[in-house]
This record gives C-alpha cells, structure tokens and sequence, in this order.
C-alpha cells in the first residue's frame, strides 16, 4: 500500500505519552464483567476537559489518524495481526461520524467496513455467527463492524420474534439462550485473539435525552431528514431494556484480550477523541514494523540496484 502524498511523519509514542494515554483511556475501558453497571458511566463526560479543549481535541484527532495511517502500512506489510474494531450504540449514537472521522486517513486497500443490518434468507438458514464470521478481517487488514453480532444480544432478545424467525430447534430457544450466547461470543473473541486478531469494542454511551435531541435536529434539517426512520421512534420507546441488555452484554464479555470501551456520546468531539486514543494505544502495544530482510534477500536488492545502474537508460 502506498502511503498518502505529502503524509507528515508522526513520531513514535515515547513512555511518557503511552502513560499519559493509558491513564486517559483507562477510565473508560471495561475487561472484567463482574460488577459492572452501566450507570457508573456517565454519558456527558468529557474528563474534565471543557469545550475550549475542542481545537485541541480536533489536532489530537488529526495526528492521530496520521499516526494511525503509518501503523496501517506496517501492519499491511508485516502480515501477522489483523484489527477488529466492533461498534455499538443505540440510534443517533454517532456510530457513522465516529467511523469516519477516526478512520479518515487509513488506505481503503487494507480497511474494510461491514454494516449489518436484517438478516437475509441465506443467513438465516446458518448459525447466527456465520454472517459475521464472513466478513472478519485478514491479516494486515482493519475490519470495522458497524454494529455485528452483539445485535443478537441485543436486539433479538429485545424483540423476540426475532429469535423465531432464525429457525432454531424449539428444545435449543430455551431460557439459557442469552447466557448460552454470551459464552459463544466470549468463546469466539477468545479464539479471535489466539490467532492474532485484535479486538476492541466501542459502546457509544448516549443519554436519553441527546437521543431526543439530536432525532429533533434530524427533523428540523431538510439535509438530514434522510437519517430518519419512524422506526427509530418506535426502538426509543423500548430505552430501558437496551440499557439492561446492553449491561449484560458487557458484563458477560468483557476480557483482557477483548475489551469493552464504554464511551461517553453526549459530545461528539470527546466520543471521537476517546476512540482513537484507545486505538492508538492498542495497536502502539502491537509493536509493529517493516518485515526485516534476511542476507539473501539484501544481496537480490543489490543485485537489482547493480543492473538499473548499469542500464541508465533503456528503451520506451
């Protein structure tokens, strides 16, 4: 992948960045389950920072994207990690803005962004990982998932009838089925992790009231009207049940190797500043680099460099 024209080197964290950034992140990053409550996670945080921090936020975001552009070509070029980056949160969250924002300057080449949306009739007749599974990244790859199989978490156990139509033998629907699944998924990011796929998930945590507003705006602004869906109306009126079942999806799969970031949404510039320093930090701690040639293969490039310089000119 060839690297963006006129991209400005980004230096390398230092140990005093990488702490500072830890420290930042690490308030908002949930890898063990047992206690957590969603309502110790306040949407409206900004860390202190106030909105004068705005301008300042938005350079942070700049470099970071540069940086992240630079990791991206080593992680193309070493071939041995892949990136999975899962998005949830409830309508009007900011998933898309945050998506484009963060990921503004990575090579499409090697970043590949899977939306799901309703099930298809092919899909419904695999398990339900099978849709999900399909798209996960290769090595040297980014794979976004806006929204993935958390929904089956989610929003098949807000809406039932929705676990009916995935055609599953009556005597495997049972009461288990939610902890059952939390296993699978736990089970899967676990495997994802042993063969070198490193997994980060980003819940955008947004009020109810932020909600309100921001599906007001859409309706006052011609330019968004397209953004809106009667339907967003009607998953609003089921709140509650997706803050509980949302909880108890983190509870069940939180994990070293495949954490949770429970980001504050009710502020656009502090959602996007949050996910990338929790991506830098994460690929930092990859330590990637460019493949380093053996002696056999410096001699071929030698060899190759002798005869161009032998040939300065050539036909056309």
């Amino acid at each position: 992948m060839a690297k963006s024209p006129g991209a400005e080197p980004i230096p390398a964290l230092d140990t005093k960045s990488r702490a500072a950034l830890e420290r930042f992140v690490s308030r908002y990053r949930v890898t063990r389950g047992k206690g957590f409550r969603l309502r110790d996670f306040d949407p409206r945080d900004t860390a202190g920072l106030k909105s004068e921090y705005k301008p300042a936020a938005r350079e942070s975001l700049r470099r970071g994207v540069a940086w992240l552009a630079q990791e991206q070509e080593k992680l193309y070029a070493q071939d041995r990690w892949a990136v999975l980056l899962v998005f949830q949160a409830m309508d009007a969250a900011g998933k898309d803005g945050t998506i484009r924002h963060v990921m503004s300057g990575v090579n499409p080449q090697g970043c590949l962004v899977t939306s799901f949306k309703q099930p298809s009739a092919e899909e419904l007749d695999h398990d339900y990982l099978w849709r999900y599974s399909r798209h996960l990244p290769g090595r040297g790859q980014i794979g976004i998932f806006n929204r993935s199989y958390y929904e089956e978490v989610l929003v098949v156990r807000t809406h039932p009838a929705l676990l009916g139509a995935q055609k599953l033998p009556a005597q495997l629907a049972g009461k288990r089925i939610w902890k059952e699944r939390f296993e699978d998924i736990a089970a899967h990011e676990r495997y994802l992790a042993r063969n070198g796929v490193l997994v980060l998930k980003f819940f955008l945590h947004l009020s109810r009231g932020e909600q309100r507003r921001r599906f007001l705006e859409r309706l006052d602004t011609p330019e968004k009207h397209w953004k809106f869906s009667a339907a967003d109306i009607r998953e609003r009126e089921h709140w509650d049940r997706y803050q509980e079942a949302y909880e108890d999806a983190i509870r069940h799969t939180a994990a070293e190797h495949a954490p949770w970031l429970v980001v504050p949404a009710d502020n656009k510039w502090f959602t996007r500043l949050v996910v990338m320093s929790a991506i830098v930090g994460a690929i930092h701690d990859l330590r990637l680099e460019y493949p380093r040639l053996d002696d056999r293969q410096r001699e071929a490039l030698e060899a190759a460099r002798a005869q161009l310089q032998a040939r300065p000119g050539g036909k056309r």
